[in-house]
């Protein structure tokens, strides 16, 4: 199970350490290309959002890994967890079914590794 909750872990951070990236250093225009969604939030509201998803994506590896502080890996987790709820509804609102499913799958992956690292499987 452990090593399910690394790979759960790595893909997590993977995904969102390239999306905090782009959601923290690209112009929304170019951003809204790819993202419709990205035109309804402000240029602030967007780059907080993907400086948390990438600290998120640090925080889900680096804790653990280095055994520096290792209960912020379940934090990360859930905080991730909380921004996935948050996009399903942004998702809901603008009827985008396809984006709600992949919101789903991103928040699941985080509750598995935030519920193995509080609980059986905690470091």
């Amino acid at each position: 199970m452990n090593i399910a909750l690394w790979i759960a872990a790595g893909v997590l951070a993977v995904m969102f350490g390239m999306a905090g990236v782009m959601k923290s250093t690209q112009p929304k225009d170019k951003l809204a290309q790819k993202l419709p969604w990205v035109a309804d939030v402000s240029l602030p509201t967007l780059r907080l959002i993907g400086v948390a998803e990438l600290l998120g994506a640090l925080g889900l590896i680096l804790p653990a890994w280095t055994g520096i502080a290792p209960i912020l890996t379940p934090i990360a987790a859930v905080g991730l967890a909380v921004i996935m709820a948050l996009a399903i509804v942004t998702h809901a609102r603008r009827k985008e079914p396809s984006a709600i499913v992949f919101n789903l799958v991103l928040l699941a992956a985080a509750v598995f590794v935030a519920w193995g690292r509080f609980g059986p499987y905690s470091f």
